[in-house]
């Protein structure tokens, strides 16, 4: 008897134990995995994202040089649904882009921004938005912003060329090349004076004490 009792429980839990999974199966069927913190909740058409990606292998002043407004205006339509960009345009989910490029964080008055960014140094230059569109939770962790950024560098150059065009107009950064060459050239005449000094000490020291 006890065994045939042992025997029933066996096959009730085993039961349980298939319904259960079966039920957590069709869960996940129906309603799908949840995105996690930080995963993009919705697709961009045409526009490359990835969290935590987007590092550039080329300088942002070289990719700069060579971007193309037009690419970045098309880029920026994508973005439309959260954010205004024309003059004077109202806030949104996101807040208005106008002449944002210069400008520190959350410096429209009235916009709730997030603790996180108002707290996050520095301003909205080139290298610091170039930062923030390739990964807003990590150039800000605790941002609200739920876009998980842009992963392709030459996009982000031409999106930052487009923004700036919007009532900013910031000087591009010199490329690389450029900067160096300024820097050797400013450093030739310090060179040439120690030259100079050094070949007017031995001709002093050969000058008759008075």
């Amino acid at each position: 008897m006890a065994d045939r009792n042992n025997t029933i429980a066996g096959w009730v839990l085993a039961a349980g134990i298939v319904a259960l999974g079966g039920s957590i199966l069709f869960g996940k069927i129906i309603h799908g995995d949840v995105p996690g913190e930080g995963k993009q909740g919705y697709v961009i058409q045409g526009v490359e994202s990835g969290e935590g990606g987007g590092e550039a292998a080329v300088p942002l002043a070289t990719l700069l040089a060579s971007a193309d407004v037009a690419k970045g205006e098309a880029i920026y339509k994508k973005c439309m649904a959260c954010h205004t960009i024309n003059q004077g345009g109202a806030n949104g989910i996101g807040p208005n882009l106008y002449a944002v490029m210069g400008q520190k964080h959350g410096h429209i008055a009235g916009f709730a921004y997030s603790e996180a960014l108002l707290k996050a140094p520095g301003m909205w230059d080139w290298e610091n938005m170039d930062r923030w569109l390739a990964n807003p939770k990590k150039y800000a962790p605790g941002t609200k912003m739920s876009f998980a950024g842009l992963g392709n560098p030459e996009e982000r150059a031409s999106l930052l060329l487009y923004l700036n065009a919007q009532g900013s107009n910031l000087p591009l950064p010199p490329p690389p090349a450029a900067a160096l060459a300024e820097g050797e050239a400013a450093a030739a005449p310090a060179e040439g004076e120690a030259e100079a000094g050094e070949a007017a000490a031995p001709a002093a020291a050969e000058a008759p004490a008075k």
